[in-house]
């Protein structure tokens, strides 16, 4: 009993410990801040499902991921991939001006634990080190267009959270009189000068955006550079101009993922027969069906025969078998060789 606790207690997400006057952040690929309503249990699991889904979206740059195959089960399980989490008190004034206060979620997730479920699930994965594309970004609210510098960054706020939130990060120029002076060239889209005048940064990548007026809302038109090759152009039209800022984040890390994205192979979906061997008892036969419907690859487990050698079961699977392998519980099932070459894999039920 006490080796059980123990090992309980060592498989349990841990809430980090600060120092006084330290506050929890998100800081790396790995960590997402969720808000919630208490610090209680009932709060947490679910704020850790999205907190997981968070960062799966920024591995793969998928803003969907959480709608692929297979994924929502795994999130119901995100607890299991946390290392630590804690929690931060925000305060703020509300319209009326009475204060406000939002207790934020901040979990970190294993590494290792978060790329293995990517691969298994055939997600793709955005290696890093991560560009940073430079925001050359003009605005016209009606009174002729002006850059955005560095020095105005509280202004592009909308769309430098929202690059974080897709999993990287955006520059913005220093402001000289030449970059200052570059605003026409934004606003008759001519992508070549301003690549010339980004040129002392790095990497050579341009997020190229104009906002201004249409009607009642905004509306932006965006181009993303990548050494001078034109990525992608993409429009985006709100009635509030910080989302329709935020859009180009987006635009940038779709064409991104679809530039640099790797994705494991993982084999296709389908059903796929395998022999299982060890199984002597009805609680072995129990323990092996739910170690199996508990794996985000696998969506249905038909046992087909029983033979002098194991049990046979049909598997449906998200991907394939490469995906299936790399999800093993390696404490639960161990795959072993066969003397004789049948197709069909032999996995062993462990100990």
């Amino acid at each position: 009993m006490t080796g059980l606790l123990l090992a309980l207690l060592l498989a349990a997400p841990v809430q980090a410990q600060r120092m006084e006057g330290d506050t929890a952040r998100a800081q790396s690929l790995y960590e997402a801040e969720v808000p919630v309503g208490s610090q209680s249990e009932a709060a947490r699991n679910p704020a850790l499902a999205r907190a997981l889904a968070q960062v799966l979206g920024k591995l793969s740059g998928d803003a969907s991921v959480s709608s692929r195959p297979g994924v929502a089960q795994e999130l119901r399980r995100a607890a299991q991939y946390v290392e630590r989490y804690d929690y931060r008190q925000d305060e703020g004034v509300s319209a009326s001006g009475a204060p406000t206060f939002q207790t934020t979620l901040v979990a970190r997730f294993d590494r290792e634990a978060v790329e293995g479920l990517a691969a298994a699930m055939g997600l793709p994965v955005w290696p890093e080190p991560r560009p940073r594309p430079v925001l050359w970004l003009a605005i016209d609210d009606g009174s002729g267009p002006r850059l955005v510098a560095l020095d105005q960054n509280t202004v592009v706020r909308p769309i430098t959270q929202r690059a974080i939130q897709r999993g990287y990060r955006l520059g913005l120029p220093r402001g000289s009189a030449a970059e200052q002076a570059a605003v026409g060239a934004i606003w008759r889209g001519d992508t070549a000068a301003i690549a010339r005048l980004s040129a002392r940064y790095q990497p050579p990548m341009q997020l190229i955006g104009r906002l201004q007026r249409a009607g009642s809302g905004w509306r932006a038109d965006w181009t993303f550079v990548d050494n001078g090759r034109v990525l992608s152009e993409w429009s985006s039209e709100d009635g509030d101009a910080r989302r329709a800022m935020s859009a180009g984040a987006d635009g940038a890390a779709d064409a991104l993922v679809a530039r640099y994205a790797k994705v494991e192979p993982v084999g296709e979906p389908g059903q796929y027969r395998i022999l299982f061997t060890g199984i002597n008892s009805s609680d072995d036969f129990i323990r092996l069906s739910g170690t199996l419907q508990r794996m985000p690859v696998v969506r249905r487990v038909v046992p087909v025969r029983a033979t002098a050698d194991g049990v046979e079961f049909e598997l449906e699977l998200v991907t394939g078998l490469p995906g299936f392998r790399r999800l093993l519980d390696g404490e639960q099932l161990v795959e072993v060789e066969s003397l004789v070459d049948t197709g069909v894999p032999i996995f062993r039920l462990a100990r």
